[in-house]
């Protein structure tokens, strides 16, 4: 049986990961694409306990800490969900990847992209992404978006404009270096044109 394949979205919050996510989700099945959504860090119990551990904005969570417990539930959801999805020939769509983790702790934290990247290859196995669609937003936009949706702020939602600037800038790197990996997308755009743009990303995947 074929592979399945690993589909990742990237970007600042606010920039419609969640959205795009479903949108896509719709548009595969309507293919013929077998393929399911997942989240992180989440998509598995443990994952789930440790997401909502490391987003208590009440916790003071030191930067190497965050990193592993990035990493850690990142491990049981590949162990969990992705690897036997993918086995399988399924697809698989999921909000947030190694990728978020060397921009948010490798760059935002400033722990180094090459550090973050080493014990994310230890957890993941060498699992890497198929395709990975960033959606590329103003950091000063996505932080409106969070504010419109009138959700109360998360404990790496509240961090100041300078944490936010690095990831965006470390997000921009990792396209340039990987081009035909990491799709880069408008997200400032309408959600049906960033919906078209990311159909339009995994076309060669989809044989069209």
């Amino acid at each position: 049986m074929p592979r399945g394949r690993l589909i990742t979205i990237e970007g600042l919050d606010g920039a419609g990961k969640t959205t795009l996510a479903r949108g896509l989700l719709e548009l595969l099945r309507e293919r013929g694409v077998t393929v399911e959504l997942l989240r992180e860090p989440g998509g598995v119990a443990a994952a789930e306990r440790i997401r909502t551990l490391v987003k208590d904005p009440e916790l003071h969570v030191g930067a190497r800490a965050e990193a592993l417990l990035y990493a850690a539930a990142r491990a049981q959801l590949v162990e969990q969900a992705l690897a036997p999805a993918l086995a399988a020939g399924r697809w698989v769509l999921l909000d947030r990847f190694v990728d978020s983790s060397l921009a948010y702790q490798g760059a935002g934290r400033a722990l180094g992209i090459d550090a973050v990247r080493a014990i994310n290859a230890f957890a993941t196995g060498g699992l890497a992404p198929d395709r990975t669609l960033l959606l590329r937003i103003d950091p000063a936009l996505g932080r409106a978006r969070q504010v419109d949706r009138g959700e109360a702020a998360d404990r790496l939602e509240r961090e100041h404009d300078g944490f936010f600037a690095a990831i965006a800038a470390a997000y921009d790197e990792l396209a340039a270096a990987e081009p035909e990996r990491i799709r880069t997308l408008d997200a400032s755009a309408d959600a049906d044109a960033v919906l078209g743009a990311a159909l339009a990303a995994l076309e060669g995947l989809l044989g069209g």
